[in-house]
């Protein structure tokens, strides 16, 4: 009985260990915060906070009551097209972006569970960053306990409990051979143990075995998908590193109402926005030398005029004082990666804020989309592309309307123009 013990002790714990990483999986991939992540977190923001869709923050309290949420989420389209006021509110302020269907794949569950997720959001980590050499920060230590520790504390309780257990059983046993008189047993290891139950019940250790390996490789291609993207998926933020210079968007941009065009002078006109010289600059600082912040506004203004070699008293420049001001870049993408602004800005009629934010209201730039080939494929699979009256696109206009003929399509998103082939953004 003693030896049987040992046995089932031994049973209860393996079948702890694989249940632990079966049951902890499932429950990852059923939770609202997959689900978002999966489905939400490309266009939207657990907070009010505006991305390429609305801000979820809230929104249980902001939708119409009944099955509307359901319905929304589901075939948006599908409740536009049926004349619903609050729809096409959304949609006209949205437009030409249209949420993507999602019938058939999300249940009414999957979006419950989302509402419950955005209702009661994870406290946002504290970061501990690190500033580097040249200005910019890394990531920090995200706060509260990884569930993997949980899993391995209780792994190693378990395994505590076991050892005690073999203990107890091999004095118990040897006790009962004494007192019948019997010759004590030789005591094997509990490693030695260990061996003769995997070889005798193969099956099963062949079994988790196999499935120890699915997870491991499942966890490892979800871990390689952040390889890179310095974004948090769930309080929508992304890089922002510190300047050299504390420029701020919003005082320009917001305030004083500076087009983006004017700072980032090549965006219309190249594959890059650009990034403004110390010249831009003084268009204006040369007769603004003193900022709205006081004192700390004056201080960043003459970093400017010792960047271009200004006497701001003499009015003059002296060029052998001249040094460009090292700006960080804040929205960096793959070397393997093509991306063209004015393909966008131009002819595409993109807005800025689309894939850059609300700039206005930013005194730091900072990242406010992931920028992964997921968000670049599904704004390509959703946005219509504004033909009507753009001669860049005539001929090619006219020849997606042959090849949809008889579709009954009113507009053209970027995937049926090809915008999502590999060699579009990849060479």
């Amino acid at each position: 009985m003693i030896k049987n013990l040992s046995r089932t002790a031994l049973n209860i714990f393996v079948s702890f260990f694989f249940a632990g990483f079966v049951i902890s999986n499932s429950l990852n991939a059923a939770d609202g915060k997959t689900v978002f992540k999966q489905n939400c977190a490309v266009c939207h923001t657990l907070t009010d906070q505006r991305g390429t869709g609305p801000g979820l923050g809230g929104i249980k309290d902001r939708a119409p009551g009944g099955d509307w949420l359901f319905n929304w989420v589901k075939n948006a389209e599908k409740m536009i097209k049926s004349g619903d006021p609050e729809a096409n509110k959304i949609f006209k302020e949205y437009a030409p972006t249209v949420m993507t269907v999602f019938e058939g794949s999300l249940s009414d569950d999957d979006i419950k569970a989302v509402v419950e997720y955005i209702k009661n959001p994870p406290a946002p980590p504290t970061p501990t960053n690190t500033v580097t050499n040249d200005g910019g920060e890394v990531a920090g230590a995200e706060g509260g306990i990884s569930p993997l520790y949980i899993l391995l504390s209780v792994i190693t309780i378990l395994a505590l409990l076991i050892s005690v257990l073999r203990g107890v059983r091999v004095s118990l046993r040897n006790i009962t051979n004494k007192k019948e008189g019997k010759a004590e047993e030789p005591s094997s290891t509990f490693w030695e143990e260990t061996k003769s139950w995997m070889g005798g019940h193969r099956r099963f250790v062949g079994v988790c075995l196999i499935v120890i390996t699915c997870i491991g490789v499942k966890g490892c291609w979800n871990t390689l998908f952040d390889v890179g993207v310095y974004y948090d998926w769930e309080t929508g933020r992304g890089y922002k590193p510190e300047q050299p210079i504390k420029f701020s968007h919003k005082i320009h941009a917001g305030d004083n109402a500076i087009a983006c065009q004017y700072c980032h002078n090549s965006v219309e006109k190249s594959r890059h926005a650009g990034i403004p010289t110390v010249n831009v600059c003084m268009n204006c600082h040369k007769g603004i030398s003193a900022g709205p912040s006081g004192e700390k506004g004056t201080a960043e203004i003459a970093k400017i005029y010792a960047a271009a070699g200004f006497d701001s008293k003499t009015q003059k420049y002296d060029e052998s004082k001249a040094n460009p001001i090292k700006w960080i870049k804040v929205h960096n993408l793959p070397d393997h990666v093509y991306f063209n602004h004015s393909q966008h800005v131009v002819v595409g009629k993109i807005e800025c804020a689309q894939c850059h934010g609300d700039v206005k209201k930013m005194t730091v730039a900072e990242q406010q989309s992931p920028l992964t080939m997921k968000w670049c494929i599904e704004c390509h699979r959703k946005t219509e592309v504004a033909m009507e009256g753009n001669a860049y696109y005539d001929k090619l206009h006219e020849a997606l309307k042959e090849k949809y003929k008889g579709q009954h399509m009113k507009a053209f998103t970027v995937s049926q123009m090809g915008g999502i082939e590999c060699g579009r953004c990849h060479y």
